[in-house]
């Protein structure tokens, strides 16, 4: 339980959200001028944490994972900050397993919000992601965890969280993305994503061609030394039952680990995580190979190729851009070749429509298109008629929302059918919560 200043009351939970979520509206405005501030004025609780810095394009969600259970195995405190989440708000500020409680949110947003409107009258509110950002430290530190995995929100070099110095900084693969504000082309999107290095501290990267060029250059500009990973460094050795296994080659042995999250673009993903513990483990931290092998096994990430349903066989997959897509078809075709597919879509206005489209049909026997409740979903109706021109014979049906689409997608799978729902984060949380039936008001 936190404690908020001694002048501070603490405002109810739903006040409390209700005021977060006012900042949305905002968007992303890229900087570290108003981050920098706002910590400043809560006593910089980023300054005294041990952290994990994890930026890219895909797979970093999945690489904060792995590194925070293995932590965890080895006894260590962790803190884990993702975004956005899937079901609940609460998903994104963690400490082991445990999702920050309704009482220690309002606590600390007590604690934040005075900061926040004497900046706001000066016109210079802070985001949403800003202010989540603070929320997210100030618990840690409240927590007082051994160590932090937290990954990047947008870019790097001007996203809240690069206000970091970490022990280890990571960059998975990258590919285009945000090119409306990371730039229009890889070696833009790389340069921004390679401002996260610093001076001196390790880097560990999935980057080629000329991401992996422009990373080197500012890693050795700093001083930073750089462990390259690809794909000669892991292979799968079997998939059955959900269950995966790759041999991992570290810097100095080699791992035989299982994962229960799917795609063989796991073993890239998993010796990410691997390097960055034996950078860990170089610098003094105790983690044994044990740990490795049971935070590797124990890791999970809902939403992200997870089966939610044996009969009928559900996959949600929130691939959302180009590059995530191809992955999900390619363990369709390498996991999945034996089910007709029934794909439930759902996807974002400001995507790239037509790549993930034309990726996905070819894998589709029959598409189901929906929208979320997100205000920047794609109309179906545009999704159809896109997906007409490309091919006027696919099985296409409409439906206005995704437990409808799913409830359709039901009534018309048969034995052996696979019903993946993919497009949007957005698109599966709401799938999630109406398979599992979970909670999702927080």
């Amino acid at each position: 339980m936190c404690s908020t200043l001694k002048d501070t009351k603490t405002l109810p939970f739903q006040d409390a959200y209700n005021w977060l979520c006012s900042f949305e509206k905002y968007g992303w405005i890229l900087g570290l001028e108003r981050i920098t501030f706002l910590l400043e004025q809560l006593g910089n609780p980023h300054q005294g944490l041990r952290i994990i810095h994890v930026a890219g394009t895909n797979g970093k969600g999945s690489v904060c994972k792995y590194i925070s259970s293995i932590l965890q195995k080895a006894g260590y405190r962790v803190g884990l900050y993702l975004s956005p989440h899937v079901e609940r708000f609460s998903e994104r500020i963690v400490v082991n397993n445990q999702e920050i409680s309704q009482e220690d949110f309002a606590c600390l947003v007590s604690q934040v919000r005075p900061v926040v409107e004497a900046m706001k009258k000066q016109d210079n509110s802070p985001t949403f992601f800003e202010i989540v950002t603070a929320l997210a430290f100030l618990h840690f530190k409240k927590c007082s965890v051994d160590y932090a995995v937290v990954e990047v929100g947008l870019g790097g070099r001007f996203d809240a969280t690069n206000v970091v110095t970490p022990l280890v900084s990571v960059i998975t693969n990258i590919t285009l993305e945000h090119t409306d504000i990371l730039g229009k082309n890889i070696g833009s999107i790389a340069s921004e994503k390679a401002g996260i290095i610093k001076d001196h501290v390790p880097v560990v990267s999935g980057a080629v061609g000329t991401a992996l060029v422009i990373i080197g250059q500012v890693a050795s500009q700093r001083h930073a030394p750089v462990i390259w990973i690809d794909p000669t460094m892991w292979i799968r050795t079997s998939y059955e039952d959900g269950c995966q296994e790759f041999i991992v080659q570290g810097s100095f042995k080699e791992y035989i680990v299982q994962t229960s999250m799917l795609g063989q673009h796991q073993g890239e993903n998993i010796a990410l995580a691997i390097a960055a513990v034996e950078q860990l483990q170089m610098a003094g931290v105790y983690v044994t190979d044990r740990d490795i092998q049971e935070g590797i096994q124990a890791a999970t990430h809902p939403g992200r190729m997870e089966i939610v349903s044996a009969d009928p066989l559900i996959l949600l997959d929130g691939a959302h851009n180009p590059a995530g897509m191809s992955m999900l078809v390619k363990t369709l075709q390498e996991d999945f070749s034996n089910h007709r597919c029934v794909v439930v879509l759902g996807v974002l206005k400001d995507k790239d429509l037509k790549t993930i489209l034309s990726t996905i049909m070819p894998v589709s026997d029959v598409i189901i298109i929906t929208k979320s409740c997100n205000p920047r979903a794609t109309d179906p109706v545009v999704l159809k008629e896109m997906i007409t021109a490309f091919d006027v014979d696919k099985t296409v049906f409409v439906e206005d929302s995704i437990p409808q689409a799913l409830d359709h997608a039901r009534r018309i799978v048969k034995n052996m059918d696979l019903i993946c729902v993919t497009g949007s984060l957005f698109t599966v949380g709401e799938a999630r919560g109406y398979v599992l039936h979970t909670k999702t008001d927080f």
